[in-house]
């Protein structure tokens, strides 16, 4: 868009964001930020889109996961790490099933801002602004501890940037060579999905042996010693999306510096609204997420609006229903795609339309509901003839109790042990490896079928 402002979104109605109550203050974190160096780079971003690309087309898959919202007390290297060895995990059991390349793309290095459902919450009496994430307010329930403030922005900024350089560190510097598939392996998995990992592992090392032992060595090896791990988030807090926003000189396009893909929640894809206005003129992977209120014409003006020139790769549609829901509201979005001949990647979030109250009082999500939304996605897209072309999750590489269900079989009444999340609750690590599992056996079914018609 050749006329398209970093500035626009200003001028449109703005939803799910804080009022900053010292304007003084924000300009001048606006501008230190402003002058800060971007936290990616525009040749990242295209290499995504392309990649995304192949994904829409069934010739890979993605796997976007992590943290519901990044927290500044709970950051460290050893979260982070941990986090990344599960998407390892998670990658290589995708691919060994779907036997076609898995783009790895983490809710990290951004995921601070979130959406909530009410401007204000209530407790014995008290109401105060919400929580909105680390880089608005605190968790603290305190009036002080919930006023937005601006310099939290530059922490947040800090923060992703740190967790940027340990990423590519571990994608690029040998911690993510295949050959050391077994090192991936945390030390709380267990259960039967952590038998059938290590079965993998050993047929995969196994493979690897005998590539080494006929010569194949080479760029091969040097293919199999590291990964490319992007980054995502949701871009809500509309001023620092603003300020890290560059010019990319190559193109001479607007690039979001703040991450590699960025995405629009169901709570502010309004198509005239700020968040969208902001998204539809970087060169940035776009998401859109996609709940049951999503209407066929407000999905024909966002794709016109997001993705104009029908670009491979350049808008990821999420779809977030609910189990039970997806067989009322998918299809309907999938005929609007195939009639507007709108090129997309469709992806399935299992994870916000299944959050729940607990009978111990702590907000859940059970496993068996993120399994049975995944099955039915699946069955939409077998059904409707389409690609299924990703998952979403929130998940941790924390041993956290957050999630019922699994193989762990947690309980309502475990939820307290190591329930550690700011915000909405995650998969631990045995639960993520088992949906990994559980979408590679999707995967190969759908390649099995595919195979079979082809030859029949």
């Amino acid at each position: 868009m050749s006329d398209w402002q970093k500035t626009g979104w200003r001028s449109k109605p703005r939803v799910q964001m804080p009022d900053y109550v010292d304007a003084d203050a924000l300009a001048t974190v606006e501008a230190r930020l402003a002058s800060y160096p971007p936290l990616v780079f525009a040749g990242e971003a295209r290499r995504l889109k392309r990649e995304l690309g192949a994904a829409a087309r069934g010739e890979a898959f993605l796997l976007q996961g992590g943290d519901c919202a990044e927290s500044f007390a709970e950051f460290s290297a050893d979260n982070i790490r941990d986090t990344f060895k599960v998407m390892l995990q998670m990658a290589m059991v995708l691919t060994y099933g779907a036997k076609v390349p898995v783009v790895k793309v983490g809710r990290m290095a951004g995921q601070f801002a979130k959406p909530r459902s009410a401007p204000t919450e209530v407790k014995d009496g008290v109401e105060l602004p919400s929580y909105r994430g680390d880089i608005v307010n605190e968790l603290d329930f305190t009036s002080e501890a919930r006023i937005p403030n601006p310099d939290k922005m530059l922490r947040a900024y800090t923060q992703a940037a740190a967790t940027l350089n340990l990423l590519r560190a571990f994608s690029t510097g040998g911690f993510a060579d295949i050959h050391h598939v077994h090192s991936w392996t945390l030390g709380f998995a267990g259960g039967a999905d952590a038998e059938r990992y290590l079965d993998m592992a050993n047929r995969i090392q196994d493979t690897i042996d005998f590539m080494a032992a006929a010569g194949m060595t080479g760029e091969t090896t040097h293919e199999l010693s590291q990964v490319d791990f992007y980054t995502s988030h949701e871009a809500l807090l509309l001023e620092y999306e603003e300020a890290l926003t560059r010019i990319d000189s190559t193109s001479g396009q607007w690039l979001a510096g703040s991450g590699h893909m960025i995405w629009i929640g169901d709570r502010t894809r309004q198509p005239d609204g700020a968040h969208v206005e902001f998204a539809s003129g970087v060169q940035n992977p776009i998401g859109l997420k996609c709940g049951p209120t999503t209407t066929a014409e407000d999905l024909k003006v966002l794709m016109a609006k997001l993705n104009p020139n029908n670009e491979d790769g350049r808008l990821t549609l999420i779809a977030r229903f609910g189990a039970g829901s997806v067989g009322d509201h998918l299809p309907r979005l999938v005929k609007t795609v195939k009639e507007e001949g709108a090129n997309v990647l469709w992806s399935c979030d299992p994870m916000h339309g299944n959050t729940i109250k607990s009978s111990t009082g702590y907000k859940t999500r059970p496993f068996e509901s993120v399994l049975r939304e995944v099955r039915e996605f699946f069955q939409v897209h077998s059904a409707e003839g389409t690609v299924p072309g990703g998952v979403h999750f929130e998940m941790t590489g924390q041993d956290v109790t957050e999630c019922t269900g699994g193989v762990r079989a947690v309980s309502d009444e475990d939820l307290s042990d190591r329930y550690h999340t700011a915000c909405d609750p995650r998969l631990n690590a045995s639960q993520a490896l088992e949906l990994a599992f559980l979408v590679a056996e999707e995967l190969s079914a759908r390649r099995t079928g595919a195979v079979a018609a082809a030859v029949g």
